[in-house]
């Protein structure tokens, strides 16, 4: 995940900070899975927690095939420079199996890179993303 600070949108006089994030969602295992749903806890300098949740992200729920990725921009408002977020997508396999890939938390400037196994008894499968953050 790439995020960067939104200057023409933002407005420090009212508390207004607009970022935009990339996500880059990689499939390294065998089998396609799909991205249902998305929960992220966003929260401000001063502590203030924010839940954003729901299908998909940006309008699509995408299947992702072995070796793949999916990338998408979204971005965030909130009332400091600075912030945090983390959350989780809601997934599942190509058996209809549900899974959860925990997304840790991250603030600006940080670089992270972290993958996420799952196994559901049937197969094993991962995804990796990478978050870079500057403002």
């Amino acid at each position: 995940m790439q995020s960067v600070y939104i200057e023409a949108q933002s407005s420090p006089d009212d508390e207004r900070y607009v970022f935009a994030y990339t996500v880059t969602i990689r499939n390294l295992g065998r089998a396609p899975v799909q991205l249902l749903g998305r929960y992220w806890l966003i929260t401000n300098g001063h502590g203030r927690e924010t839940e954003v949740q729901g299908e998909g992200v940006v309008g699509v729920q995408p299947r992702i095939a072995p070796g793949e990725e999916y990338q998408y921009t979204s971005g965030a408002v909130i009332e400091t420079p600075l912030g945090t977020m983390q959350g989780h997508y809601e997934m599942i396999d190509e058996n209809g199996d549900a899974f959860t890939i925990d997304i840790p938390c991250f603030d600006s400037p940080s670089l992270h890179s972290f993958t996420k196994n799952y196994s559901n008894g049937k197969h094993t499968s991962s995804a990796t993303f990478t978050v870079a953050t500057t403002n």
